[in-house]
């Protein structure tokens, strides 16, 4: 992809070109053409890092007004979390536009997790910089909306299984265990089922794509139960 390309996908023109051009650059590249004086990606990382923080802290604020201060930073930590914007960037297709070495690019850089993240994160810095706040909260945003319901929802089961744990131990001595009770279908697309159980006992079970995401499943139904009987905060 190139770097027109690019610009016509995020629906902007950059006024400092040179700066798309640092945050497509990875330090491979430049260590495959010495006579080239461009700086890397890095330093523009850390500057996207900074702003994706702010853009989504001030989404959730307005979101969840009633939502304590640690629960907002660990929705916050869910959806800017490396996984969450490599996979924004493969929507994008960055991968194709990135200034990577051969040798780093035949060992799969382009589709690296941890890159893509990188490489994402510059990009927002060299918006900033270019087009400074509200043009990039107009990126930034509805990129971030098509997937926050999934990645919220995820960080609320996670959190109800944490939850789960603190009321057993706190009730009755004991932390929960999980047991894959079920696998079906086939190898590349198996579901799970999971319970969960006290004691002994079974609380609830869950289906998922994974055993996480069914025990993940089985923890909110258990701590549901558990507070409509009135033993749970």
């Amino acid at each position: 992809m190139s770097e027109q390309d690019l610009q016509r996908l995020m629906g902007v023109t950059f006024n400092q070109p040179e700066l798309l051009r640092q945050a497509l650059t990875h330090r491979s590249y430049l260590n495959e053409h010495p006579d080239e004086d461009a700086p890397d990606y890095e330093r523009l990382e850390f500057l996207g890092d900074a702003v994706l923080d702010f853009l989504t802290g001030e989404m959730l604020f307005r979101r969840f007004p009633d939502l304590s201060e640690g629960e907002l930073t660990r929705l916050r930590s869910a959806l800017v979390r490396m996984e969450a914007l490599a996979d924004l960037a493969r929507g994008m297709n960055l991968g194709a536009a990135i200034r990577m070495g051969k040798g780093e690019a035949r060992n799969g850089g382009r589709d690296r997790t941890s890159t893509l993240c990188r490489v994402f994160e510059a990009l927002v810095g060299a918006l900033y910089l270019d087009h400074g706040l509200d043009a990039t909260r107009a990126f930034v945003i509805p990129r971030l909306t098509t997937m926050q319901d999934q990645i919220l929802q995820e960080a609320l089961d996670k959190d109800a299984r944490s939850r789960l744990q603190e009321w057993s131990q706190a009730e009755h001595g004991q932390t929960p265990t999980y047991h894959v009770l079920d696998i079906s279908g086939p190898d590349h697309e198996r579901t799970y089922t999971v319970e969960v159980r006290l004691n002994g006992e079974p609380l609830a079970t869950g289906t998922g794509r994974s055993i996480l995401l069914a025990g993940q499943a089985a923890a909110v139904t258990a701590y549901q139960r558990v507070q409509h009987s009135g033993t749970a905060p």
